[in-house]
C-alpha cells in the first residue's frame, strides 16, 4: 500500500513555512501594499484588502507597514474571506456574517455575556452582542474603529470595503510600525487575546506574503505558467493520504505509515498534487513520486537546488541517489520555494526547498 502515495517520511528537523517566509522581510507597504493574488480569496475581497492598506494612513497618520496580507490574514481566520456569500460590486456582503450571541452560554466558545451596544443595529439583536461580518467586529469595537470605504459615506461592518478599512484602522493602532514583528504580533493579540491565534494569522500571513510577492513567470514558456499557478491555487487545502488525481483533489485511503487515514480527507497528497498540476497542462504524470523520477529530463543532486527552475519537480528519496527510494515530490516555484503537501495534518502550503531530508534532485518536463 505504501508504493501507492507518498510522502511516507516524517519531516525530521523541517523548516515551516512561516519561519522559512520569517527571512525574507518585515512585509511593509513598498514590498506588499499593492500587487499580488491569492486563489483562495474572492477578487472583490482582495481588492478590498488592497484599498484598505493604501488608505490607512488618512485614519492613522502614524501607521507603518500595513498591506494587504496582514488583514487577508486576519480575514482568513475570521470568515475565510466571506466565501460562500455574495459580494455586490459595492462591497455590501449577504448574507450577513453574524456570530455566535455573547450571552455567556458557552455556545461557539463564549463564555462571558457582552451587554447590547447598538440596539441590534449591527448584529440584529437587542438582546446582546454578535461578533459581525467578514473581520468580526463586536459593535462596540466597530464604533471607535469603522470607516467608510466603499464611498456611500456609511461605515457598515457587512461592506468587505469598510470592514477592511476598520480592521487596519484598529489594527494600526495609535500608530503601530508593522514591519515589526514584536509590533505586529501584539496588534493581531490585541483583536484576540489568544497566542494560538497569533500564530495561526502570522502563518496566513506569511502565505500571502509568499503569495504578494510570487514568482516572476513572464519569461516563462506558457505551461510552466500553468502548472506554477494551478499548484498555488491549492495552497490552504488538506494534505490527504492517497488523495488527489489528474481531476483534483479525492478522498484518500488508509493508511499512512504513521497511522493516518485519508478516507474522510478530500484532498490531495504529494504525488496527487503533482499529477492534478500537471495534467492542467497537458501532460499525465504516474501516480507515485519514484515513479514520477523517471519523467523528463533528470536533475542530479549533485547539480544543487540552484539548477531547479519554476515548474520542476523537486524529489526526496531515503537514499539520494537511488531513485527507488524516494519518498516525496513537490513542485519548484523558485525563490528557493516549493508547493507542498508535506505529511498527513497539514495544508497544501509553500515550503523551503530544503524543509524536507534527502533531497534528491529534479525533474524538467516543461
Amino acid at each position: 500500500m505504501f508504493a501507492a502515495v507518498c510522502c511516507a517520511a516524517p519531516i525530521a528537523g523541517g523548516l515551516s513555512a512561516l519561519a522559512a517566509l520569517q527571512g525574507e522581510g518585515d512585509g511593509g507597504d513598498d514590498d506588499f501594499a499593492g500587487g499580488g493574488r491569492a486563489a483562495d480569496i474572492p477578487p472583490r475581497v482582495l481588492s478590498a484588502y488592497k484599498k484598505a492598506a493604501a488608505n490607512v494612513t488618512k485614519h492613522v497618520t502614524k501607521c507603518k507597514g500595513m498591506s494587504w496580507p496582514i488583514l487577508a490574514g486576519i480575514a482568513k481566520v475570521e470568515s475565510n474571506h466571506a466565501t460562500g456569500r455574495n459580494i455586490a460590486t459595492n462591497g455590501d456582503i449577504r448574507p450577513k456574517i453574524l456570530g455566535v450571541l455573547l450571552n455567556g452560554s458557552g455556545a461557539g466558545g463564549n463564555t462571558t455575556v457582552f451587554p447590547d451596544t447598538d440596539n441590534g443595529k449591527w448584529d440584529g439583536t437587542a438582546s446582546g452582542e454578535r461578533a459581525v461580518g467578514p473581520f468580526q467586529f463586536l459593535p462596540s469595537t466597530w464604533e471607535g474603529a469603522g470607516a467608510d470605504n466603499s464611498g456611500d459615506e456609511t461605515a457598515d461592518p457587512h461592506n468587505a470595503y469598510d470592514a477592511a478599512l476598520g480592521a487596519a484602522i484598529y489594527l494600526c493602532g495609535d500608530g503601530r510600525d508593522l514591519t515589526k514583528k514584536s509590533q505586529l504580533r501584539a496588534a493581531i493579540f490585541q483583536y484576540n487575546r489568544s497566542n494560538a491565534y497569533v500564530d495561526n494569522v502570522s502563518n496566513w500571513i506569511s502565505q500571502y506574503r509568499a503569495a504578494a510577492k510570487g514568482p516572476d513567470l513572464s519569461g516563462s514558456p506558457k505551461k510552466v505558467r500553468i502548472v506554477v499557478e494551478a499548484v498555488l491555487a491549492q495552497r490552504g487545502v488538506p494534505y490527504s493520504w492517497g488523495g488527489g488525481n489528474k481531476s483534483g483533489t479525492s478522498y484518500g485511503t488508509c493508511c499512512s505509515p504513521s497511522g493516518k487515514s485519508g478516507v474522510n480527507i478530500n484532498g490531495f497528497d504529494c504525488s496527487g498534487l503533482t499529477t492534478y498540476a500537471f495534467a492542467k497542462a497537458g501532460i499525465s504524470l504516474p501516480r507515485t513520486a519514484a515513479m514520477q523520477a523517471g519523467r523528463g529530463k533528470r536533475i542530479p543532486a549533485s547539480a544543487g537546488k540552484g539548477a531547479l527552475r519554476p515548474g520542476d519537480l523537486v524529489f526526496y528519496g531515503y537514499t539520494p541517489r537511488r531513485d527507488g527510494t524516494i519518498y516525496h515530490v513537490g513542485i519548484y516555484v523558485g525563490s528557493g520555494q516549493m508547493v507542498n503537501a508535506a505529511r498527513p495534518g497539514t495544508n497544501v502550503r509553500l515550503d523551503p526547498v530544503d524543509a524536507m531530508p534527502g533531497y534528491a534532485g529534479g525533474a524538467r518536463l516543461l
